[in-house]
């Protein structure tokens, strides 16, 4: 009964640690320059399948997903985002500031256009040294 006692607690403890979130930031150093690295999640928007909207259509969608931007930001859900500068199925880029990529695709999913259908998403972790910016 006590090696069945020790061996439940056991894996309680072990699936416990694996349920747990990995750390969103780490030190790495690289000669005398130590980085905090941090982990974020790099959303691609791509042209999705249903772009025949009218343009009335469009346009509020476009509302929409720009006041879904300045939500997220003003919550501290996004670092950065912003649309590609040319024209391809590539149409913008996220840097969203959360924890997982779970967390990003549910924040995302809220987004007009991709509900819509106008924009999908491709979602990765992305690592970047923490406070690094655009010159």
């Amino acid at each position: 009964m006590k090696l069945l006692t020790t061996l439940l607690l056991f894996m309680f403890c072990a699936y416990g640690a694996m349920a747990q979130q990995p750390p969103r930031e780490f030190e790495l150093e690289e000669g005398d320059t130590t980085y905090i690295m941090k982990s974020y999640v790099l959303c691609l928007l791509k042209a999705g399948p249903n772009r025949d909207h009218d343009s009335a259509t469009a346009a509020t969608l476009q509302e929409g997903h720009l006041a879904h931007f300045n939500r997220l930001a003003e919550e501290g859900k996004i670092a950065m985002v912003g649309p590609m500068g040319d024209d391809t199925d590539l149409r913008g880029i996220i840097i969203f500031d959360v924890g997982t990529v779970e967390e990003a695709r549910e924040l995302e999913s809220m987004d007009p256009m991709i509900q819509a259908g106008r924009l999908v998403m491709e979602l990765h972790p992305w690592w970047t040294a923490k406070g690094s910016c655009l010159p």
